[in-house]
């Protein structure tokens, strides 16, 4: 029991950056564009983030909060690549998200030779400083596992859910998103703008997946290098799939790899897990994405429109 309480946190630190991901992915297939560049964005904003992390360290002790909005920033400008493909271009979406995540690796560890004269950031010294809640970080089992010592992205992760959840699905704006992914023409027939309607989603896509690869470099990582992403990118895509395209089943989905991804670390201290390599548990959320896409990659259960290039003459 001592085990899991201890492991409950450090899952939610790992599934953080998923699910701020997931949901950026989410409001991009929502509008219509399939976005697998969420690995490489992710990789943007965790260079950009670290850093004006390492630049600001000595001036400001909110070095840190500035360098998410950094990542943000570069996220989203980075994204727009893949918005001008897919919408103006009208380019298969994707090649131009395998396009970009080959891009992000190169142009990151080129900046990094251009600024930091290695292949990787300098060391940053704090990072984001964990939170506790005064009050509810006294209440018992609840408060040291949800509200003592626990990293920023986690809270945000989870108001990102609410906030998603509300936006898609409670507003005017939600209401379009999802009709450009579902039957753009029939958007386009009600006045609604399709292009500037997916551009918002792959901006809001950019934001999140940028905030997210900034919050996994500033977190897990002392610096930024072209495996500090590691594939998380592709995990959210599969959080994605298992969570159905909702803000709520993402949230699920994502603790679900958080807690695969921490089992890496506590299954030596486990004894019915002591006989299996280690392995086994590093390899265990990817090959969860893969099972995932397979199985439901022939379910017609995301936006119906998602991937296609958008005809106006279409009926």
């Amino acid at each position: 029991m001592s085990i899991l309480l201890t492991m409950i946190p450090i899952a939610f630190v790992y599934a953080s950056p998923i699910i701020i991901a997931a949901l950026g992915g989410m409001f991009s297939e929502r509008s219509g564009i399939v976005n697998i560049a969420l690995e490489g964005i992710m990789m943007v904003g965790g260079f950009a983030a670290a850093s004006v992390t390492v630049l600001l360290e000595p001036v400001t002790p909110a070095a840190g909060y500035i360098g998410i909005l950094a990542g943000i920033a570069a996220a989203m400008v980075f994204s727009l690549l893949h918005a001008f493909a897919s919408v103006n271009l009208k380019a298969d979406q994707v090649i131009s998200g395998t396009a970009l995540n080959i891009l992000a690796g190169g142009l990151t560890v080129y900046l990094c030779q251009i600024f930091f004269k290695q292949q990787r950031t300098k060391a940053f010294t704090v990072g984001l400083v964990k939170l506790s809640v005064p009050g509810l970080a006294d209440i018992p089992v609840i408060g040291p596992l949800f509200f003592k010592d626990m990293s920023p992205p986690f809270y945000a992760a989870i108001l990102l859910v609410f906030l998603s959840w509300f936006v898609v699905y409670k507003t005017p704006f939600g209401l379009r998103l999802r009709s450009c992914g579902e039957h753009p023409q029939a958007a386009a027939s009600m006045g609604i703008k399709v292009a500037r309607m997916r551009y918002a989603g792959v901006l809001i896509s950019g934001a999140l997946a940028g905030m997210a690869g900034a919050a996994m470099v500033l977190t897990q990582d002392i610096q930024y290098t072209i495996a500090s992403v590691h594939g998380t990118g592709f995990i959210a895509l599969g959080c994605l799939i298992f969570g159905k395209w909702n803000p709520f089943g993402v949230l699920g989905a994502g603790l679900f790899f958080g807690f695969a991804q921490a089992s890496s670390i506590y299954a030596k201290d486990i004894p019915f897990l002591k006989a299996v390599p280690l392995e086994v548990f590093y390899m265990l959320p990817y090959v969860l994405t893969a099972i995932a896409l397979v199985v439901f990659s022939g379910k017609s259960v995301g936006p119906k429109a998602a991937g296609e290039i958008y005809d106006a003459g279409k009926r």
